[in-house]
């Protein structure tokens, strides 16, 4: 029994950090046009009320508009990309699965809340209809299509003379998976998709901020267990859907808080050893790396990350309450405010309380230096 525990947990372990290594490389194109998000819409905010004069008809302002969400209108190419890399395919052929999957003659997925589904098509002979609507704003399907492409492709190019491979396996496989994928695998797993972001988004919006108390409380738990590289599906799906992420801030409140918790023992401690190594670990984890504070120093004497997870906590009650959401994904800590330019003060509020509950919780519980 323990060792199909064991084995249970490591393909866990496994689907995890797949997840992981298709979203992280694509971050950095998500925390571009998050930025460039937040800056559109504080100056939209300070010029409706007054406090700037900016021609927001000027050529730099309808193009950095326009390149806030290029990343987001086009994310599932991005992913179709960065899977086929992971699944072992065919990387021009993944994109165009997910090309397949926007393609034009699909109705906007953006539009069906106002205009209903307007067309269906029958499919396998007939057992049944699909809405044909494309997949903007999803992000779960195009990596279940991709992983079902490179497993297509790698086993046509096992099978197929290679003298006709370049012509047969890209045809059968772009047709083969993209059958599957606008009849089977996209509605299936838009369905288990959206069920997930809302059962999320339930918990997020508890009243009384119940719901961010609880995954502030817990959040460094899961980065200790790695189950925190699959965060980047909800923000991405999240952003897709509201337009925002709200688990961003409560994750940036985590990070924050395990920074406190850590600072807490740097400044107590008189252990030069553990001074020298508390400090930086701090900075490290209110710039979003909290691995040198969580494994260096409190987990390493516990309290300090209870400490860390009430202020976690105490910082994601905020943020559920005020409603606050990040405009993208991938920076959290200081630079976290970045993402938040709509609504700087109550990110401000919400690192304050997160960093404070962190400290002070953790001076009064104390640890034991001789463990």
């Amino acid at each position: 029994m323990k060792q199909v525990a064991s084995a249970n947990d490591n393909k866990f372990k496994k689907i995890i950090k797949t997840l992981g290594d298709v979203f992280v490389p694509i971050i950095p194109a998500i925390v571009a046009g998050g930025l460039m998000m937040g800056l559109t819409e504080s100056i939209n905010f300070c010029v409706n009320n007054g406090y700037l004069a900016i021609d927001t008809s000027a050529s730099w302002y309808v193009f950095l508009a326009m390149f806030s969400n290029a990343a987001y209108i086009f994310l599932p190419i991005l992913i179709g990309f960065s899977s086929a890399k992971v699944f072992g395919g065919n990387q021009f052929l993944g994109a165009v699965i997910a090309m397949i999957m926007l393609h034009p003659d699909l109705q906007n997925a953006w539009t069906v809340a106002s205009e209903g589904v307007l067309r269906n098509q029958s499919v396998w002979f007939g057992l049944y209809e699909i809405p044909m609507v494309a997949y903007q704003g999803h992000v779960i399907p195009i990596v279940i299509a991709v992983y079902i492409m490179s497993f297509i492709e790698n086993k046509l190019h096992k099978i197929v003379p290679e003298m006709i491979d370049l012509f047969v396996t890209p045809l059968v496989t772009i047709f083969i998976t993209g059958y599957l994928t606008l009849t089977l695998v996209g509605p299936v797993f838009v369905f288990l998709e959206n069920s997930l972001l809302t059962g999320v988004q339930q918990i997020v919006q508890l009243p009384f901020g119940i719901g961010g108390f609880v995954i502030g409380g817990i959040y460094a738990t899961t980065v200790v267990t790695g189950i925190h590289h699959m965060y980047s599906i909800i923000d991405m799906g999240q952003i897709a859907n509201y337009g925002y992420t709200y688990w961003l801030p409560i994750a940036s409140a985590a990070n924050i808080a395990q920074g406190g918790a850590t600072l807490a023992v740097g400044v107590k401690t008189k252990n030069k050893k553990i001074k020298s190594l508390a400090f930086p670990a701090a900075l490290s984890a209110m710039l979003g790396i909290t691995d040198p504070a969580i494994f260096g120093i409190n987990l390493r004497y516990i309290k300090p990350f209870i400490g860390a997870a009430l202020g976690g906590a105490a910082g994601g009650l905020y943020a559920s309450i005020v409603g606050l959401g990040a405009t993208g994904t991938g920076v959290t800590g200081i630079f976290g405010i970045l993402l938040h330019l709509h609504s700087p003060i109550n990110y401000l509020i919400m690192f304050a309380i997160a960093l404070g509950v962190a400290f002070f919780t953790t001076l009064l519980l104390g640890w034991d230096e001789s463990k």
